[in-house]
């Protein structure tokens, strides 16, 4: 334990293994719920070997977080046929996964606007400006949930930075 980051290294593995579980919970509960809180989660060594040999679907660094105050947070946002947010921001890092349906997506400066159906996860960089976020469909509903991970107390959606 002479390495100073095995705390932030400890934290990102329980938060990816939270990142796990939550999606696993999440798909399964009910479209009014509106958000979960997954709070930590311990892995065995077993457990975390069997993970490491599985296919991933998804993949992307993170940002330099505090390992002493990392949060995870899920929260499940459901869209009505047509239904699109506002330009908005979020503050902390944002993986995407779509449970139903399809949903068109762009950030500021990033790639251009893609349609993630279900089953695809995207990343969203913390502060991004999240210019679309809509139903790909006009007639089905679609579901997203959003796992947040943070290092500091902030409202998880704000208004896009100028």
């Amino acid at each position: 334990m002479n390495n100073p980051n095995w705390k932030a290294k400890s934290a990102l593995l329980a938060a990816a293994a939270a990142f796990v579980i939550a999606l696993a919970i999440a798909a399964s509960l009910s479209p009014r719920l509106s958000s979960v809180y997954a709070g930590p989660v311990y892995v065995s060594p077993a457990q975390a070997s069997a993970a490491a040999n599985q296919t991933t679907p998804f993949s992307h660094a993170l940002p330099a977080l505090d390992g002493n105050r990392l949060k995870a947070i899920v929260v499940e946002v459901n869209y009505a046929p047509g239904e699109a947010d506002k330009p908005h921001s979020h503050p902390c890092t944002v993986i995407g996964y779509v449970a139903q349906g399809a949903i068109r997506f762009q950030v500021k400066g990033g790639a251009p606007e893609t349609v993630y159906k279900a089953g695809e996860s995207f990343y969203e960089p913390p502060n991004g400006v999240h210019q679309v976020s809509a139903n790909a469909s006009d007639k089905e509903p679609a579901r997203l949930i959003a796992f947040f991970v943070c290092d500091h107390e902030t409202k998880l959606t704000v208004p896009p930075m100028n």
